[in-house]
């Protein structure tokens, strides 16, 4: 069998759920080797309790179901284990097994090895403990001895797996379910993939751990429900006291179906995000102090003289401020979070930080790098995790390097509110930034990267503002989720001068449903409202050139203005030879013509970007006339045949200017249909 690391449901074996592991030393040098059998691989479980052991079998049949199979592969007789208790581990040889029971009868062997955390369990002592349980002990407390012949290996798997699924995957109050369906398809299968996902930390450690308190406070209500009923008398229902249980009963049985069905849906993976999210988008703020201060936290691993110096003299007290501040310093930046309100800011000094929990920004707080970016590293260490929620009404981030490994999830979830982003690197590991819907985000001049997902995931309903990034080397470089239902609203997306390369897939991909009709009558239309502030000249509005490629000629050509002139102070102009030029107005700069600066290799490199930002805004400026004419067929049908044109009139794109799309592996944009 592989070590740990190499364990994955996606492993393979010539004979799943037979393979036995080869022994490790159990740690104490007395102690014989044991089987490794703890590290069996997903699909070789699944297939020993589908095919094997539980089959089809009813909750109230598991029991027997196991006893049958262990009657088949377990040896009644002959070998020994290592009997485990969370006190002390001795050695012991079976005698015989109770099949039925799940027990097995052993005896002490010779001679007697024993460990233990106290010095009282001697052999007089263990003797007794094996009479008082009349020396049979249950199956999942036995390791069985390796043995060379191969003759207990069968042994060996079928302890295993009695002790996987009883401490693993049976819970106590299993066998009252409806017994209508098949055990392992309700309960076995998706608690066996929960607990690999956990192994392979394919699921976030808050999801886990609050999977474990749901779990525990279903177990103590559960023994507590069992007492109640236990307690009330058949003989005396009339009687106030049973009346009173019969009450507690009720009380206690309602808080353990609510529990169960949490944990049902954390087992099952296609509900168990939504139910982490909701949890996350919960966030409360905790709002102003009752004092009414705001504080400033200054973050550093170690405070020196110049260090505070210069704080005071840049951030601390700056000559145009007048007010007193209250400082607190920290080591760590999530402690710095954590212990904000309303207004606080976060000033993180260079370092390199490494956090293993989820920043939860639920107020309005800034965090702010003192210094460049790559001198202010945030190294995530958790797994499973999130790296940054927001929901507050206004966050801002500045300054600082977000590295993530070992991730599930996003490197920044903004849920709600409005957060900001400057002049920052996220280094990604999984999915990038997710923008959510009624969330709003703005990332100006940052650089993103690394993303097995797409860079940047925004969802219908959601304000994007991009400028001046880098968004490369991920999967996807932006993702835009299907808006066209007629819940959804259309996402307002600000895209200028940003340049997304080397992503593996498209530049921009759409994702939406596969439509039945054409939209291409719709997007001249829609173009007119994308690319309002695009004017046609007189001279060229006179032009033999069709509408259409007219269109394209005039975003070519001024895209192809913008990447040398800001886009307030050009205007096109005719040359002495009739060639278009741009007047400059900018201080020093002398009217020139493009056509004479630049060389056949840059025109068409422009062209190319030029072409890659008038394809996204066309692309889905289509969706969006789409989008606009269902809704109007929606009204239509409701009666009303004059709608709010501030309402039929949205539009994706706010602006789009300037971005470059270069050596993504599909192309500047693409859509998926589903």
């Amino acid at each position: 069998q592989e070590d740990d690391d190499s364990c994955s449901d996606y492993g393979s074996c010539d004979k799943p759920g037979t393979a036995s592991g080869r022994p490790v030393p159990d740690g104490n040098v007395l102690f014989p080797d044991i089987f490794h059998t703890d590290h069996l691989l997903f699909y070789e479980r699944f297939k020993a309790y589908q095919d094997y052991i539980l089959a089809d079998c009813k909750a109230s049949e598991v029991k027997e179901f196991t006893a049958e199979y262990l009657e088949k592969v377990l040896e009644p007789s002959g070998w020994q284990a290592i009997w485990r208790t969370n006190v002390f581990e001795v050695l012991v040889e079976v005698v015989d097994v109770e099949y039925s029971a799940l027990k097995a009868v052993v005896q002490l062997s010779e001679p007697f090895l024993c460990e233990s955390r106290v010095s009282t369990f001697t052999l007089e002592c263990m003797q007794e403990l094996l009479q008082l349980k009349e020396r049979r002990i249950p199956l999942q407390e036995l390791w069985v001895v390796y043995d060379e012949s191969g003759e207990f290996d069968q042994s060996a798997l079928a302890v295993e797996h009695v002790r996987f699924f009883y401490q693993c995957i049976w819970r106590t109050w299993d066998e009252e379910e409806e017994d209508d369906f098949d055990y392992f398809v309700r309960c076995v299968e998706p608690r066996l993939r929960l607990h690999y996902d956990i192994l392979e930390h394919r699921v976030p450690s808050d999801l886990v751990a609050n999977y474990q308190n749901l779990l525990s406070q279903c177990e103590e209500l559960y023994r507590k429900f069992l007492d109640v009923r236990n307690s009330i008398s058949s003989s005396d229902l009339d009687s106030e006291v049973e009346n009173v249980s019969m009450v507690e009963g009720l009380r206690l049985y309602e808080k353990i179906e609510h529990l169960k069905q949490k944990l049902k849906l954390i087992e099952n993976p296609l509900l168990r995000y939504v139910f982490g999210y909701q949890k996350c988008s919960g966030l409360q703020a905790k709002g102003l102090r009752a004092t009414g201060t705001k504080v400033t936290h200054v973050v550093s691993s170690s405070v020196t003289t110049s260090l505070l110096q210069s704080l005071i003299r840049d951030k601390l007290c700056p000559e145009s401020c007048s007010e007193e501040l209250e400082i607190q310093f920290h080591n760590d930046p999530l402690v710095a979070v954590n212990a904000c309100y309303e207004g606080d800011t976060v000033i993180i000094c260079p370092g390199h930080y490494v956090v293993d929990g989820v920043f939860c920004i639920a107020d309005s707080v800034e965090l702010e790098g003192y210094g460049m970016p790559d001198d202010i590293v945030i190294e995530k260490r958790g797994k499973g995790d999130n790296f940054v929620d927001c929901t507050g009404a206004n966050v801002r981030i500045s300054s600082l390097k977000l590295v993530q490994h070992d991730a599930v999830e996003g490197i920044l979830n903004v849920h709600c509110g409005k957060t900001t982003l400057k002049n920052c690197v996220l280094q990604c590991e999984t999915t990038g930034i997710t923008v959510r819907t009624s969330a709003e985000l703005v990332m100006e001049n940052s650089d993103l990267y690394g993303a097995k997902g797409a860079g940047v995931e925004i969802y219908p309903g959601s304000t994007c503002i991009l400028l001046n990034n880098g968004i490369h080397h991920c999967k996807e470089g932006i993702l835009i989720k299907n808006f066209l239902d007629e819940h959804y609203d259309i996402p307002k997306i600000t895209m200028v001068n940003n340049m997304i390369h080397n992503n593996g897939g498209y530049g921009v991909v759409l994702v939406r449903p596969t439509m039945p009709s054409d939209v291409k009558d719709a997007s001249a239309e829609t173009k007119k409202g994308i690319f309002a502030f695009l004017e046609e000249t007189p001279e060229t509005s006179k032009s033999s050139i069709p509408s259409f490629k007219l269109f394209g000629y005039f975003v070519q050509l001024l895209m192809t203005f913008l990447l040398f002139s800001d886009l307030g102070n050009i205007q096109p102009t005719q040359s002495a030879d009739g060639t278009t030029c741009i007047e400059g107005f900018r201080q020093g700069v002398q009217p020139q013509c493009v056509t004479d600066e630049l060389d056949l290799r840059d025109q068409a490199e422009i062209s190319e970007q030029t072409e890659g930002n008038y394809e996204v805004a066309n692309e889905l400026g289509a969706a969006s006339a789409k989008k606009s004419q269902m809704s109007k067929k929606r009204l239509s049908k409701l009666g009303i045949t004059e709608a709010d044109d501030d309402l039929m009139s949205q539009e994706m794109f706010v602006s789009i200017v300037g971005n470059q799309f270069k050596w993504n592996g599909e192309g500047s944009f693409g859509t998926f249909l589903f």
